[in-house]
């Protein structure tokens, strides 16, 4: 026998303790075996550990050894220069990598320090931690509740579980034997939790778990234990590092070595040379660039009500190929509306949505007061009588009606306030006189009020339930017996309510001897007098099914994974989109426990619709593992602490903003600040956007390094004098380079951008067309463009082939500035043209993006400090420019962009 299936006075011997609590000693005995009543912290890495870790990555490694042969070679300032690079990608890898893990630190945060106990028969208050299984809890209203225990007294309590369900109304507790359903214990009655609050009425329980035993430590130890993966970005650019590392390595291995034992120059200058090349081949504004790009997409979503938490996070969202969502607040408004009742035997129509009391009774047509009609009249009584719930009116003109307490409850006061039933004046005249609490097991609520003579139980519940308990039904203001014919029309028009996605509750009532003082369910709730049913609905969101609609054009899966009645999750999923016209299997939380992995993962292969009912936050982590399992990408959604293990496992956790606890808000990688589906839509577009639009600033910045690369060769080939500097590339590549390469990575989204579908975990960022467009094709262009430029200042000037230069020569100095110059022209036509992948630029418009003017204007007046500011000439070894120069630079612009423009031509043909 468990610990709730016990009567009040067996749990003190069960757990060795008394109505006056433990003394001294026996806590310590007890202290020492099941330690402090604190959550177990898993160490980890301090701040400075993880920026430390960016300094010696491949890629740092690197640079830091082409720094170091920099000062043996006696160029310090290029040493200083690539330390500066390393420093400024440490920074943005840490800024993109680190999240700090708060999820731990904001279930502590729940936990009170203070706990009232009974000691040594005096009622005390202690510290928290200092809590063992037998002490006793003294709980009042408003306190915070610090372990799990065993209610043995309850005196109207009532406590607020949303901290571990997600569930804001408050749940009433008892203090007799209760069973529980299944293993979980969540749902008890006279079980209280840590991290609860007792919100009213007050009650003793005896503690029996603490610590690590606590359902709090066991959701914190599935968060700590579920890893979060690097995400497929973070892959990719660890992948695009490893190949150009070794690429960079392998060329200054071989310049090296050419320079050194073929050319024969001296060691240091080789050396020089090689670094050089390895400098070049390095993209040091890739990682810069592209992490400004990702907190740029961050803020505009935080714009469009979704604010993620993760940089990393919003490339993976263009991954997304399956959505798991939970459907009330997410799908629906959250808020329950009564749209229909059903009297004996007549459909009465409501009209009006959501909390404001605003819309008619009508009855074939006609509107109707609740005075017209006894059962209404009746009807109305029992479900405002059997209510906890608030209706709050504006506090200013043109507000919102507001509840406090359970939407469903709230929902049968509106419908009261629009049949003109004033529960408030029935009340004074008809006071309460108990209150029996909804039981999930009874799956009913009753109100015992004072009446002329008599006492009247009002009752509402699950209409299944409620025909049963009824004896009799009142029709057209008679009351007659109940029989078992009428009982299966009812029944018949229950499912049929339901199958429509309304959400059904019947109500009835008894009236009782003025003496009557039995006030157990079991002798209340029978020989009840059936009334009729409410149905409600939660309205779906109008802007989800066009979002759902994306999501099926993109090739994304939706999932509808709730805790909600099967048929009336169907009905929502038809109506939104989520499930098509075709058969439907509905699993129940229940039927998902009796299968096994390969089972569950052959519905989820099938491809069939499918949704599930029913589910608790266990079922949403299992499945969420077995779509990983399968290489699927998924988002998931959820409120609750318990569905923090959940969002950790999912690729992308989102959590409620509005209805979340803050433990799932710290667990998730997107926070919803409106709670709604069609935002979690808008975040996968802008991470298909996000992904194409690195594609594309890789593009550019990588045709830039072919024409960075070139000149080493063509020195190496030709005994040419080196036509750009290694401080000039760096100019570029952290400079004149970057702004242009952020405005493409906040572009806008292209008009096909949901119509392709989601990005394969496998593909790869930098693939052959990546490769093919930047690196060859335009890199090979624009490494000629600037090659000729340099020829063509040198050969004017008299230089002669084979001729060496020194490094402080004017014209050498002009022709380098020429080179350097060219890249960034170039690299402004390459800007104009990279906008779009296969779309014409001419199409959309050149400057539809608004960036790239700005990042045009940048790259300019960059360039030109460069080149005319007299202490940057000396650091860059650069000179000045004429007319003449700057007219031939200029026709760069062009003949980049109408190459880039002629392979998309090429493309869009050839698909034809």
């Amino acid at each position: 026998m468990t610990i709730n299936e016990l009567p009040p006075e067996d749990v003190y011997q069960e757990l060795n303790s008394s109505q006056n609590g433990l003394n001294d000693k026996e806590v310590a005995k007890r202290l020492e075996i099941y330690g402090p009543n604190q959550i177990e912290e898993v160490k980890k890495k301090p701040i400075i550990l993880k920026f430390l870790a960016n300094l010696y990555q491949l890629l740092a490694l690197l640079l830091w050894t082409a720094s170091i042969l920099a000062f043996l070679s006696g160029t310090p300032q290029l040493g200083f220069a690539i330390i500066a690079v390393i420093i400024i990608n440490a920074v943005f890898s840490f800024w993109q990598e680190y999240k700090a893990e708060k999820a731990l630190e904001a279930l502590k945060r729940i936990l009170p320090s203070q706990a009232k106990v009974i000691r040594d028969g005096l009622e005390k208050e202690i510290l928290s931690a200092q809590l063992v299984p037998g002490d006793v809890l003294v709980l009042e209203e408003g306190d915070n509740i610090s372990a799990d225990a065993r209610l043995v007294e309850s005196n109207q309590m009532k406590v607020d579980n949303s901290t571990l369900t997600g569930e804001s109304r408050p749940v009433r507790k008892v203090a007799h034997a209760k069973e529980s359903e299944g293993n979980n214990l969540i749902g008890t009655p006279n079980i209280v939790f840590a991290g609860t609050s007792a919100v009213a009425g007050s009650g003793k329980a005896v503690v029996f778990a603490t610590g690590q035993d606590t359902e709090f430590n066991h959701i914190a130890s599935l968060t700590q234990e579920i890893s979060q993966e690097a995400s497929p970005l973070q892959k990719e650019l660890s992948r695009v590092t490893r190949i150009i590392a070794f690429i960079a390595v392998l060329l200054g291995i071989i310049l090296f070595a050419v320079n050194h034992w073929v050319v024969k120059l001296p060691l240091q200058v080789a050396f020089i040379f090689a670094i050089g090349l390895t400098v070049a081949n390095v993209p040091e504004g890739l990682l810069p660039t592209v992490t400004l790009a990702l907190a740029a997409s961050v803020q505009k979503m935080a714009r469009k009500n979704a604010l993620i938490k993760r940089l990393s996070s919003v490339e993976t969202l263009g991954s997304t190929n399956i959505i798991c969502t939970d459907k009330t607040g997410t799908l629906t408004k959250n808020e329950m509306t009564v749209s229909k009742v059903w009297l004996p035997f007549e459909i009465i129509d409501i009209t009006g949505v959501g909390y404001s009391p605003e819309g008619e009774f009508l009855h074939k047509g006609s509107p109707i007061d609740h005075r017209e009609i006894r059962e209404l009249k009746l009807l109305m009584r029992s479900a405002t009588f059997c209510n906890d719930s608030k209706l709050v009116e504006p506090d200013t003109d043109g507000g919102k009606w507001k509840i406090l307490g359970d939407p469903t409850e709230a929902a049968l006061l509106v419908a009261a306030r629009k049949s003109g039933f004033i529960w408030e004046e029935q009340l004074a005249r008809k006071p309460r006189i108990v209150e029996l609490p909804f039981d999930s097991q009874r799956k009913s609520m009753s109100s015992i009020h004072q009446d002329t003579g008599k006492q009247v139980a009002y009752v509402k519940g699950a209409p299944k339930k409620i025909i049963n308990l009824s004896r009799n039904i009142s029709v057209d203001e008679k009351v007659r017996s109940f029989s078992s014919e009428e009982k299966k029309r009812v029944i018949a028009k229950h499912d049929e309510l339901a199958a429509s996605g309304l959400r059904i509750l019947a109500m009835a009532y008894r009236d009782l001897p003025e003496d009557y003082d039995d006030y157990s369910a079991q002798a209340v709730e029978r020989d009840l007098t059936f009334l009729g049913m409410v149905a409600m609905q939660d309205p779906p969101r109008p802007e989800v099914k066009p979002a759902v609609e994306d999501c099926h054009k993109a090739g994304i899966r939706i999932i509808m994974i709730t805790g909600d009645y099967g048929l009336t999750a169907h009905a929502i999923g038809e109506e939104v989109g989520i499930v098509g016209k075709g058969p439907c299997r509905i699993i129940k939380g229940k039927d998902l426990n009796q299968m096994d992995d390969e089972e569950l993962k052959e519905v989820l292969l099938s491809g069939e619709n499918v949704l599930f009912a029913r589910a608790v936050p266990e079922h949403k982590l299992r499945i969420a593992s077995i779509l990983e399992s399968m290489d699927e990408i998924v988002a998931m959604t959820g409120d609750g602490v318990n569905d923090a293990p959940a969002l950790r496992k999912a690729d992308i956790g989102v959590a409620m903003g509005i209805t979340g606890t803050d433990v799932a808000k710290e667990a998730a990688d997107m926070i919803l600040t409106d709670d709604n589906f069609a935002t979690i839509v808008e975040a996968i577009k802008e991470g298909h956007t996000i992904y194409e639009n690195i594609r594309k600033f890789i593009t550019y910045i990588f045709s830039h390094e072919t024409a960075e690369i070139v000149p080493f060769v063509m020195m190496v080939l030709f005994r040419i004098p080196l036509p750009i500097t290694v401080m000039q590339i760096l100019a570029i590549d952290l400079g004149t380079d970057t702004v242009p390469a952020l405005a493409l990575g906040v572009g806008p989204a292209e008009s096909d951008v949901m119509d392709r579908p989601p990005r394969p975990r496998k593909e790869r960022l930098l693939n052959f067309g990546v490769i093919f467009q930047g690196y060859i094709f335009l890199g090979i262009i624009e490494a000629t463009l600037v090659m000729s430029g340099f020829f063509w200042v040198l050969m004017s000037s008299g230089w002669i082939w084979g001729q060496q230069l020194a490094f402080t020569d004017p014209v050498y100095m002009k022709a380098t500035s020429m080179v350097f110059a060219g890249i960034v022209m170039a690299q402004m036509g390459n800007l104009l043209g990279c906008q779009t992948n296969r779309t014409s630029v001419l199409e959309v418009g050149i400057f539809k993006n608004k960036w790239i003017p700005r990042g045009i204007l940048f790259s300019v007046i960059v360039l030109i400090t460069i080149i005319y500011l007299p202490p940057l000439q000396g650091l860059f070894g650069t000179a000045a420019l004429g007319l003449t120069e700057w007219l031939y630079l200029l026709t760069f612009v062009p003949i980049m962009f109408l190459a880039d423009e002629l392979r998309k031509y090429l493309v869009r043909k050839n698909l034809k």
